[in-house]
């Protein structure tokens, strides 16, 4: 399985590109939004891949970031929503809307992609929402970092992302208050507060 590919930008087409890492010339399937991030032909460039294994041929996709490839992965589990949707939903909207919409059960908002009716966007969220709540919301508050003193700032994005989840003002700031007395990363203060709410 290639999880990674690093080298030499070779050629850049609609929606594909090729990489040579370590002689051999990799043909990519790649979102929209990838392909604008690309840079010149024959500079070095590096992609987060999964291969995709069907009855006609094997594919390689990839990403320019993992939080991408893992949402590419759970979109393709869900039925009718195969590679080529899934690349249509993480180009045209990108990966926070998609994981965001998914949340909130904005199926509006996915049916705006090539491909997806709303039909589909419905069934991506009812099959989707509980597994990427939790990785949604980390994505949204892990950008602060390691908690620090004071924590104020951390605790009112952690308190916002419980409200977001639909918690009460008075239970989410008791829990975030709670998951504060613990040192560690946002993530596994966010982890912390979301247990201390499930019991």
């Amino acid at each position: 399985m290639i999880g990674r590919l690093r080298g030499e930008l070779l050629e850049v087409d609609s929606g594909m590109v090729v990489v040579d890492a370590g002689g051999v010339g990799y043909e990519v399937m790649v979102p929209e939004s990838v392909l604008a991030g690309m840079p010149e032909v024959g500079e070095l460039v590096e992609l987060y891949t999964r291969q995709v294994f069907r009855e006609d041929g094997v594919s390689l996709y990839g990403f320019s970031e993992a939080f991408e490839r893992k949402l590419f992965d759970k979109l393709i589990e869900v039925k009718g929503c195969g590679p080529k949707i899934g690349l249509s939903l993480l180009g045209q909207l990108g990966a926070d809307i998609v994981a965001n919409s998914i949340v909130g059960q904005d199926a509006k908002m996915l049916a705006k992609a090539t491909g997806v009716g709303p039909r589909l966007a419905e069934r991506i969220i009812l099959e989707l929402k509980d597994k990427l709540q939790a990785d949604a919301l980390i994505r949204k508050v892990s950008a602060t970092g390691k908690a620090t003193t004071p924590p104020t700032p951390i605790t009112n994005d952690l308190v916002e992302v419980l409200l977001a989840l639909g918690y009460r003002r008075q239970e989410a700031e008791a829990a975030a208050d709670e998951a504060m007395k613990t040192e560690g990363t946002v993530e596994e203060q966010l982890k912390i507060a979301l247990r201390s709410l499930a019991r």
